[in-house]
């Protein structure tokens, strides 16, 4: 993966681990639109920046974003 690549994915995956740290906050609130956006970005992150080609179960772990996170940061520091 490029360097300007990792630079993006980074950014991405910090806008991402913004928006669950939110989520945890609203924990009372209906937190439906935080839920939306995590999904999108998550989604957007895997087709965005090919991840499947460096992990093949990171669509699995889609569903568990704290999972998710911890597999990109992987990623990430592999390709850095």
């Amino acid at each position: 993966m490029e360097k300007i690549h990792i630079q993006r994915l980074k950014r991405s995956l910090q806008y991402l681990e913004s928006k669950q740290r939110d989520l945890k906050r609203q924990q009372d609130n209906d937190t439906r639109s935080l839920d939306s956006i995590i999904k999108y970005l998550k989604k957007d992150i895997i087709e965005q920046f090919k991840l499947s080609d460096y992990d093949l179960s990171i669509k699995h772990e889609i569903k568990n974003t704290e999972t998710f996170i911890s597999s990109v940061q992987k990623i990430i520091e592999t390709n850095s």
